[in-house]
């Protein structure tokens, strides 16, 4: 077992040669992002830890992947997938099918993706997920438009829109929330009282 070990040893790293500086999630906040969001930079190269882009706003899962099979998203895009979180989806689904599109069309180390939803840990490329407060919520991703300059800096923890305080707050004041997109059942009634991302997306009690 020992000669095994030591045959293998690329897989145990110890503290003086470790996989990675840092851990494998990382916590962003910023203006598009006041309560935080999460990013995996353990899932993606170093080259894609900062990244500038154009935002290009989709209000669901759907419209992104059709955006993205149709060649609409382009090299130094942010794909940007709103109203997916707790309360939006409602459920706070898994938005893994925009990245494994980007990966196969060759676009996953030349844009990325930003959404109030969820990701799993094997999807590959530039992502930030959990944005919380989300867009249902009415917080500031709801108000991002084509065209926005996106920053996402994973080594120093930020999401942030190129956009003055002033202006976000004149585009929240004319934001209207969209209509559910389930108004029965459970997932209705999951969308009315569950958590923002940051809280556990579960239910929590009115009073």
């Amino acid at each position: 077992m020992l000669e095994f070990l030591d045959k293998q040893n690329h897989v145990f790293k110890g503290i003086d040669e470790p996989f990675s500086d840092t851990g494998g999630v990382a916590v962003l906040r910023g203006n598009l992002a006041p309560r935080t969001a999460i990013s995996k930079p353990g899932a993606f190269d170093k080259s894609l830890h900062h990244f500038e882009g154009s935002a290009k706003v989709f209000d669901s899962e759907e419209e992104a992947n059709e955006a993205i099979l149709a060649g609409k998203v382009q090299p130094g895009d942010v794909v940007v997938i709103r109203y997916e979180g707790p309360k939006g989806g409602p459920g706070m689904r898994e938005m893994y099918k925009a990245l494994k599109y980007l990966y196969g069309m060759g676009l996953n180390t030349s844009t990325a993706v930003i959404t109030d939803g969820r990701f799993s840990g094997t999807n590959n490329g530039c992502f930030v997920g959990h944005i919380s407060p989300e867009a249902a919520e009415g917080g500031p991703l709801a108000i991002v438009e084509d065209g926005d300059k996106i920053i996402i800096d994973v080594t120093n923890g930020i999401l942030h829109v190129d956009l003055s305080q002033e202006e976000i707050d004149r585009r929240l004041s004319e934001w209207k929330r969209p209509e559910k997109q389930i108004s029965n059942g459970y997932l209705n009634l999951y969308a009315q009282v569950a958590s923002s991302a940051d809280l556990g997306a579960v239910i929590t009690h009115r009073r």
